[in-house]
């Protein structure tokens, strides 16, 4: 059993969140909680929310894009695909990847081998079965770690594997002592452990921790069924029963990937197992961009990765992918700096360069383009006079309201947002001849 790494509570560790605060607001240094970069919430930081965190001294990202992400049905990588991903990942400063399961096909286990002798700043993992066969493949490719999966909850065993639970135990015990004795750190993955019973789970990981080897346990969610103030807890009992780092891995079936993340952290959880984007089975995984910002601007916690990369790396994956996502997605969408609201308008207008008011982030933090003033059925007087500006017309304020009016009519016809020869028309309906002389400059916002 691995026993140099424990990570039982310590007094340290509560203050970790209260210490990092106060460092903040010493020699006139930005609150944790307003920078020049984001604006969240002071309550994050109030000694009574953080006074029983167990915040651990680094986390680090495990990206399982690679595989688990490319369960997501219908997402198929190329050995290629998968290379410019890991590449991508380790210019992000991601600490582990994923690589894939050599065992799947010899095209994966190809593409491991290939982001291996890549030779890129990051570890390199693989999954297996814990089946010693699968755990010489992951050893024959160069990879120094590997998550080992075996299903722990005991239903799962006997209804969707139909094995004895001794069956499980047992090949848990053995591929994970074969991987040790040759190397590999060991990450041990336990299927469907939050549907386990928790006696019954804490006796298994014992077992295999002591007659096996284990470096690390993950706290896997399969099917996002745990709620979030259950999680405290469920990390508490298996970083006490165990003494060894404990990893995430939470799935978004509820939508609680995130929360839960975070609430595993706060209770000395050491790594997180992420997806770019969130991609993955059925409703996908937790994703690396919500996780790592909300870390790094309401825990205070920086993981070091290169949060300016998140737009570009997500629009890699969903195009090597063939996946969609929604338009005003949180940190990626490419709609998320996009305002039609008037009254946003406003305050982004009156904001200028502090758009840490009118947004809790600043839009280059997560790699976005700056703010873009749009025409719609929601916009307002601002939002007419920022385009006429850039325009080089001037109107009157009655003529604006005419002008608004067309757009807001305009706009509820078509169902969307107006482009720039809409706008020049409307225009030109309430001010003729306007346009005369002024060329064919556009509006680039």
């Amino acid at each position: 059993m691995h026993t140099t790494a424990c990570v039982g509570v310590t007094q340290a560790q509560r203050s970790v969140a209260q210490q990092r605060a106060k460092e903040a607001a010493l020699d006139g240094r930005q609150d944790p909680w307003k920078t020049s970069q984001w604006f969240t919430s002071p309550w994050n930081f109030l000694p009574e929310v953080t006074e029983d965190f167990a915040l651990p001294a680094k986390v680090l990202i495990h990206d399982v894009t690679l595989r688990d992400g490319e369960q997501q049905a219908g997402v198929e990588f190329t050995q290629g695909d998968k290379l410019r991903i890991a590449e991508g990942l380790a210019e992000a400063g991601v600490h582990r990847i994923e690589a894939g399961m050599p065992a799947v096909s010899p095209s994966d286990e190809a593409a491991v081998r290939a982001i291996v002798k890549a030779g890129l700043p990051a570890e390199i993992y693989a999954f297996s079965r814990c089946m010693l066969d699968d755990v010489k493949r992951a050893l024959d490719t160069g990879v120094s770690g590997v998550v080992m999966e075996i299903p722990s909850c005991h239903h799962l065993i006997r209804t969707a594997y139909r094995w004895e639970v001794e069956r499980a135990l047992d090949l848990s015990i053995e591929a994970t002592a074969f991987a040790h004795a040759h190397g590999l750190k060991v990450s041990f993955f336990p299927i469907d452990a939050t549907r386990a019973g928790m006696v019954q789970l804490l006796e298994d990981l014992k077992r295999v921790a002591t007659e096996g080897h284990v470096d690390s346990v993950g706290l896997v969610d399969t099917f996002g069924v745990i709620a979030p103030h259950t999680v405290g807890y469920f990390v508490r009992s298996v970083r006490n029963s165990l003494g060894v780092p404990l990893e995430t891995h939470f799935h978004m079936d509820f939508g609680l990937g995130v929360a839960n993340t975070l609430i595993a952290v706060s209770q000395g959880a050491q790594v997180i197992q992420t997806t770019v984007a969130g991609i993955g089975e059925r409703a996908g995984n937790t994703p690396m961009e919500e996780t790592v910002l909300a870390l790094r601007t309401m825990y205070g916690v920086d993981t070091g990765i290169k949060t300016e990369r998140f737009f570009d790396l997500a629009r890699l994956v969903l195009t090597l992918a063939g996946v969609s996502q929604p338009s005003n997605r949180s940190v990626i969408g490419e709609r998320l700096f996009h305002v039609e609201s008037g009254i946003i308008t406003t305050w982004t207008k009156n904001s200028g360069d502090e758009l840490t008011e009118p947004f809790p982030y600043r839009p280059e933090l997560v790699g976005q383009p700056q703010p873009v003033v749009v025409l719609g059925k929601g916009s307002g007087l601002d939002n007419v006079a920022i385009w006429l500006d850039r325009l080089g017309i001037e109107a009157t304020q009655g003529e604006m309201l005419e002008i608004l009016a067309g757009v807001k009519s305009a706009s509820l016809q078509t169902k969307a947002l107006l482009g720039e020869d809409q706008f020049r028309t409307i225009v030109e309906l309430v001010k003729p001849g306007c346009f005369a002389g002024t060329g064919e400059v556009r509006v680039r916002l």
